[in-house]
């Protein structure tokens, strides 16, 4: 006989199977969360390593810059002119005296003709002045001689008539008449003897007058011939001529640079410091001079009050004996010692890295084929190093290179 069968319940059979699928998904979600994505791969090849490490370090900073003389004359035109002969060419040793080169102005030669002619015409007329006045002086003293006799004769008349007059031989009228006419010839010699002063003043004041014309003239005179030898071009000192930037029957005007000469067994160096490293320099530092044919040891003689197109120049005094082949314009390199620091922990200086700043580097982890980006501050730097305040321990291995492109990442591995 057949036995009947209990209908089966669909309804919980189907919610065991959601609760189920519901579970599988959430699991399948948290294992994906868990992931990370994958690392970028980076060539190690290509990359720049150092190792942290501990110990004295050199504080410097380094610039390019050149020789240059510590002596230089420039030499400029006193007058205008056009380049009629360059014996000499940059290169040639000069001595004092030495012609450069010679200028033409006939101007210049036509005002120092005319100078002369007016010193000459100054002098001709201070000998007629001097005539003259010694003319007037001695007419003058010719009618003061004989106004002095002429009064002295009516003083006696006057004596004499007044004692005649006295006698009764003469009228009292007569008496009266000669004392006057002797007052009056004294009188006129007072004048006189003061005209002669004036006169005699006079004369040589205009004489004065005209003996200081005569030395401006001359003065004159001295510089428009000073005029004509300059266009005669010669070296002040000896030396080599460095530079004479002109060319036959070019024009030149007062002022501008005709030859330059320099004495080059005394070079110093001219180094141009980033004005970001600049704070710490002093005179006196010691300096050390790359010129590619050996390493000169300098000491800093000047810096410069004020930075130029993100640099500041720094001169360097350098000995007078230098590798071969150094000479002035010659392109170097130097490095300023700042101070030498002992005992810190320290690694290659990474691109961009400022001293006292924080920066980000990728530690090499993992036996070398991971590299993690860490937060490091740095203090002091050197040319080619800087100092670990924080971040880095003695032994880390870091990756210094340029490593902007993996900016979106915290990590790398290398191959």
């Amino acid at each position: 006989m057949d036995i009947p069968r209990k209908p089966r319940n669909r309804r919980k059979r189907n919610l065991i199977l959601a609760a189920s699928a519901a579970a599988l998904f959430a699991a399948i979600t948290f294992g994906l969360s868990r992931l990370r994505a994958a690392a970028p791969l980076v060539d190690r090849g290509g990359l720049w390593t150092d190792t942290v490490k501990r110990g004295p370090i050199l504080r410097g900073v380094k610039g390019p810059g050149t020789l240059v003389p510590e002596r230089i004359r420039l030499i400029t035109a006193d007058t205008a002119g056009r380049v009629e002969r360059i014996p000499l060419r940059p290169g040639a040793q000069v001595e004092p005296g030495a012609v450069l080169l010679e200028l033409s102005n006939p101007d210049v030669m036509l005002q120092a003709l005319d100078a002369e002619r007016q010193l000459a015409q100054a002098q001709a007329d201070l000998i007629n002045l001097r005539a003259t006045s010694d003319g007037n002086t001695l007419a003058t003293r010719s009618s003061l001689a004989t106004l002095e006799a002429q009064a002295a004769d009516a003083q006696r008349r006057a004596k004499a008539d007044q004692k005649l007059a006295a006698d009764g031989v003469i009228s009292e009228v007569e008496a009266r008449q000669q004392v006057e006419r002797a007052e009056e010839l004294r009188s006129r010699l007072d004048l006189e003897r003061k005209r002669l002063g004036v006169v005699a003043g006079s004369g040589k004041e205009q004489v004065a007058a005209q003996e200081a014309q005569i030395e401006r003239l001359r003065a004159v005179v001295a510089f428009r011939r000073n005029q004509v030898d300059s266009m005669k071009v010669r070296s002040v000192d000896r030396g080599v001529l460095s530079e004479l930037p002109l060319e036959l029957g070019q024009w030149v005007t007062p002022g501008a640079l005709l030859a330059k000469v320099v004495q080059p067994e005394r070079l110093k160096a001219v180094l141009r410091i980033p004005e970001t490293q600049a704070r710490d320099l002093a005179l006196h530092l010691a300096a050390a001079i790359d010129t590619r044919n050996g390493l000169v040891q300098g000491q800093v003689s000047r810096i410069s009050p004020s930075a130029n197109q993100g640099s500041v120049e720094v001169d360097v005094s350098l000995p007078a004996e230098l590798p071969r082949g150094a000479r002035p314009d010659l392109t170097v390199e130097g490095t300023i010692e700042i101070e030498k620091l002992q005992d810190v922990l320290f690694v290659g200086r990474p691109a961009g890295a400022q001293a006292g700043g924080q920066t980000e580097l990728f530690k090499i982890v993992k036996g070398g084929d991971e590299a993690h980006r860490v937060k490091v501050r740095l203090g002091r730097s050197s040319v080619s190093t800087v100092e670990i305040v924080d971040g880095l321990a003695e032994g880390d291995a870091v990756i210094l290179s340029e490593m902007s492109q993996w900016d979106t990442t915290d990590r790398v591995r290398l191959r």
